[in-house]
């Protein structure tokens, strides 16, 4: 009968080993309980060398051996063994490391710090921003002070006509999207645009890749006006601040200025409401331009079909109408005061908007 002898095996160990790119290879130790000069000439580096060989602890911390110092191998053991006869303090989310070398790069500290794929690493600065780090970005560590990384979940930004959206995935569908800015989905037809690019049609089921380069924005177009009014060819019979087209251009997908019975109208189509008025998401909104705007400010505003609150309590100083484009157009007679008076060197279409949105959500309380 054959026996095995299993002495020699129990004696032996497998412990992992890497240098400073913390690519970690299998190397076998004669025996459980090696010191940090047997782990380095197992490494492969000689005696006379100025080495650091640092275990890698559980939580990812480090324990600097000494050459004479033993260590109690109990498997799945990792030790990092470079040539340097010095350390360098640095933070990974407020946890302290000691690393042997005078540069670092971002995958390093990645691996170091355990950080996920789905979070975004900065190394901090002083008086400037901080630095979003790339994997193959490398920080000088070789300063006087300590220095610091963090890591925060990563942020994509998507632009919903006008809407501002911090998104958390890399890729969302266009239903979301929509969702999210506070537009109903099915109201709409939906075009993405790249810059320098036609927009391009998508439906709601689309998924848009967050991290392509050159993405602007999601460019939304109404499906069915459907408050009673036609829309007809939109019509530009006399031009804003170039600051103002760029801003409703940017904000809005259908808007138009015309003169009526010899009075300048800006009209923004398809403007969705505040909730908490009953029985309309989207209303046309029309400003009265001066003809020596911006020197004349905008004044009031008006809104078809008129609006009225869930509650049933009145909406003040909207009784009156007016006749504009052969509709009833709710006139909000809403001023500045006198610590807001217009100022023709900074106010706009662009700030003049803001009190209309500002005058809409004060009514439903938001």
């Amino acid at each position: 009968m054959n026996h095995t002898d299993t002495s020699n095996v129990e004696r032996t160990a497998a412990i992992e080993v890497a240098g400073v790119d913390l690519r970690f290879r299998k190397i076998q130790m004669a025996d459980r309980t090696p010191t940090g000069a047997q782990i380095s000439a197992a490494a492969g580096f000689a005696l006379n060398q100025q080495l650091t060989v640092l275990q890698l602890l559980p939580d990812g911390g480090f324990e600097d051996l000494r050459p004479d110092e033993v260590v109690q191998l109990v498997g799945g053991d990792k030790f990092i063994v470079i040539e340097s006869d010095r350390s360098f303090r640095l933070t990974i989310d407020g946890r302290r490391v000691d690393w042997p070398v005078a540069s670092i790069s971002g995958e390093i500290v990645r691996k170091l710090g355990k950080v996920p794929d789905d979070k975004e690493l900065y190394f901090e600065q002083q008086d400037v921003a901080d630095r979003l780090l790339q994997n193959g970005d490398v920080i000088d560590l070789s300063g006087t002070g300590v220095e610091s990384f963090y890591s925060r979940k990563a942020t994509w930004v998507l632009n919903v006509q006008g809407v501002r959206l911090e998104v958390h995935t890399p890729a969302i569908t266009v239903r979301e999207a929509l969702v999210m800015a506070d537009f109903v989905p099915e109201d709409w037809d939906v075009y993405l645009k790249y810059e320098s690019q036609q927009k391009v049609p998508v439906e709601l089921s689309t998924v848009i890749e967050l991290r392509t380069p050159g993405i602007e924005k999601l460019w939304l177009i109404p499906r069915d006006v459907g408050n009673g009014e036609v829309v007809q060819a939109v019509r530009q019979e006399f031009a804003l601040q170039e600051e103002d087209e760029a801003f409703l251009n940017e904000r809005y997908a259908l808007w138009e200025t015309f003169v009526e019975a010899g009075r300048r109208w800006l009209v923004i189509h398809a403007l969705q409401v505040p909730t908490g008025y009953s029985g309309q998401r989207r209303v046309t909104l029309a400003l009265e331009v001066p003809p020596n705007y911006p020197s004349a400010q905008i004044d009031m505003f008006y809104v078809f079909p008129a609006l009225r609150l869930t509650t049933g309590a009145g909406i003040p100083n909207t009784e009156h109408h007016e006749l504009i484009m052969g509709q009833s157009f709710q006139r909000w007679s809403r001023h500045r005061g006198q610590n807001a008076a217009w100022k023709a060197d900074s106010d706009n279409v662009i700030t003049h908007l803001a009190l209309v949105e500002s005058s809409l959500r004060k009514e439903v309380a938001q």
